[in-house]
C-alpha cells in the first residue's frame, strides 16, 4: 500500500470511496441521500486541503483529508472500503494524518466522528472531548468529538 496525495481529478473516486464505507453500516437510504454533500469530495475540497489516498495495484482503497478551521486541525475524512476494513488501513492512513498534522504545528487533532467510528479512534489513542447533538428524520444522533494528543503521541513515536 502507498499513500499519496490525493488529486483534484480523483475527486469521484474519493466520494464513492467515502459513500461505500458510510453505507457499510447500513443506514437507512435516505439518511444516506442526507448525507450526499457531505460525503461528495469536491475538485476544489482536494485543491485547498490535505487528502491523502491509499492506493493498492493502482486503485484507491481509502483515504483521509485534513481541513484546517481558524486555529484547529480536524480530521476530516477518514473513509476505507468496506473489503478493505480490518487490515490495518485505517490504522496506517489515521498515524500518517497525525504525522501531517503534527508537521504542520498542530498540537492536537480535532475528529467529528461516525457513532460507528468512534471505537477504532478510540483504540488510536483519541478521547471523547464533546457530543454534538443532530437529529435526522425526528431522531436525536450524538455524533462524538474526539480529540488526538499529537503532542504525546509524536513523543512516543506512533
Amino acid at each position: 500500500m502507498h499513500i499519496i496525495r490525493a488529486k483534484p481529478s480523483e475527486a469521484a473516486t474519493l466520494s464513492a470511496v467515502a459513500w461505500a464505507a458510510k453505507a457499510f453500516w447500513n443506514y437507512p437510504s435516505d439518511w444516506m441521500e442526507q448525507w450526499r454533500e457531505q460525503l461528495t469530495i469536491t475538485p476544489i475540497f482536494i485543491a485547498e486541503n490535505e487528502a491523502f489516498a491509499a492506493v493498492i495495484n493502482r486503485q484507491t482503497i481509502a483515504f483521509h483529508a485534513l481541513l484546517q478551521r481558524a486555529d484547529v486541525l480536524r480530521l476530516e475524512h477518514l473513509w476505507v472500503l468496506p473489503d478493505f476494513m480490518d487490515q490495518g488501513i485505517g490504522r496506517a492512513l489515521f498515524r500518517h494524518a497525525a504525522e501531517r498534522a503534527a508537521a504542520r504545528g498542530a498540537l492536537s487533532l480535532t475528529i467529528e466522528a461516525d457513532p460507528n467510528a468512534e471505537p477504532f479512534y478510540r483504540r488510536m489513542g483519541a478521547v471523547r472531548s464533546g457530543v454534538i447533538a443532530t437529529e435526522i428524520d425526528g431522531r436525536r444522533r450524538d455524533l462524538p468529538i474526539l480529540t488526538f494528543d499529537l503532542t504525546k503521541s509524536c513523543s512516543r513515536g506512533h
